[in-house]
């Protein structure tokens, strides 16, 4: 292993490198390919705000938003056309991927429609429809894991899609995906069906945790709640594996992995750091073991090959000490239900943003074109 490749080490730990981007500029000048051959990038992910980034930044799209016009489709219908192709494309660049790997690398994520976050029949329909539009083997459909979002992970991995979960902050809701996920492979396996080739992830975002809690942290002012600040959203990751781990160490599970279940790794999202006095890797180098993805923006992938220290793992063996620094948040007066309530719902909110911004560029642009 080279030891001047800080991201080689990475891959070596067990932590998937995946880029948490995709645009049609990315796919046509070879920018992907690139990540794939040099920066050891495995899979990407996508959200509303990522699609509502490239779609309007970007003049690529624009021979397709004619066609659209003069077909007189509407903004829904366009910016499903452009999402849909641009993961299909991305998927057949990452099908050599897929073929080598065991684990669910070699994939691409594209979301639900985040309007139907609390919709669960609805999430079901639109996953099914993604999965069927796409019609890639190795792709997954991301729904997020509010309170209607479990049943329909449940429902999306019966029906053999492979799902990325979604907006997970807390590690109670957590426990409820992973069950939500083995639920739906007993359902399969209960009907015969074979678990070959389903996998999923479960996206436990990160830097937002910190965001929030340190600005809780500064309102309470006491010199021990300002020492906490920074600390929170490693550790409440950390604790996410150790519920992880209990999981697949479990007889539920184990009877599943014997039927043929392939793991529901953790995954880190949201891994930039937000505060400019932090460690610009340290959503990376701080979340090290074996099962786990870690989907970063471009920069965060440069950020840890230029001066990212990899240690090895840098999760287990600090399980009491993260148990501790939560318990330290708690006891400063930082309610962390609430501080995960408030961070899903800003999710959901923000994604719904982007993609009713996104619609509204793409209804400008069509009529224009007309």
């Amino acid at each position: 292993m080279n030891t001047n490749d800080p991201l080689g080490r990475l891959s070596a730990e067990g932590v998937a490198i995946w880029l948490d981007d995709l645009s049609r500029d990315r796919l046509t000048t070879g920018n992907l390919q690139s990540l794939i051959d040099t920066k050891h990038v495995v899979g990407v992910t996508t959200n509303p705000s990522i699609f509502q980034a490239a779609i309007t930044k970007s003049s690529l799209y624009d021979d397709d938003l004619r066609r659209h016009a003069g077909q007189g489709s509407d903004a829904d219908a366009a910016v499903r056309d452009l999402t849909t192709d641009d993961v299909r494309a991305a998927a057949d660049l990452f099908a050599p991927v897929a073929a080598r790997s065991t684990n669910g690398d070699g994939r691409v994520s594209i979301e639900v429609d985040p309007r139907l976050a609390h919709d669960t029949d609805g999430t079901i329909a639109q996953a099914k429809e993604l999965w069927a539009e796409v019609d890639r083997p190795n792709i997954y459909v991301k729904i997020p894991a509010t309170k209607a979002g479990l049943p329909a992970i449940t429902a999306g991995i019966a029906a053999g899609i492979s799902v990325n979960v979604t907006l997970i902050f807390s590690i109670d809701r957590y426990r409820e995906v992973m069950d939500a996920y083995q639920a739906g492979l007993e359902q399969r396996v209960a009907a015969g069906q074979s678990l070959d080739g389903i996998a999923s992830v479960a996206s436990f975002f990160v830097s937002r945790v910190d965001s929030e809690i340190d600005k809780r942290l500064d309102a309470i002012g006491t010199g021990d709640a300002l020492a906490l600040r920074g600390q929170s959203a490693v550790a409440n990751a950390r604790l996410a594996y150790a519920a992880y781990e209990d999981v697949v160490a479990a007889e539920r599970w184990q009877r599943l992995e014997a039927a043929g279940a392939q793991r529901q790794r953790p995954l880190w999202a949201s891994t930039s750091t937000k505060n400019p006095d932090y460690d610009d890797t340290m959503y990376v180098t701080q979340l090290v073991a074996p099962d786990t993805v870690n989907t970063m923006p471009e920069a965060t992938i440069e950020a840890v090959a230029d001066h990212g220290d990899i240690t090895g793992d840098t999760i287990r063996p600090h399980r009491e000490n993260a148990w501790n620094t939560l318990a330290a948040v708690r006891a400063a007066g930082v309610d962390l239900d609430d501080v995960s309530e408030v961070l899903e719902r800003e999710g959901v909110e923000k994604f719904e943003t982007s993609w009713n911004d996104l619609l509204e560029s793409v209804n400008a642009k069509l009529e224009a074109a007309k």
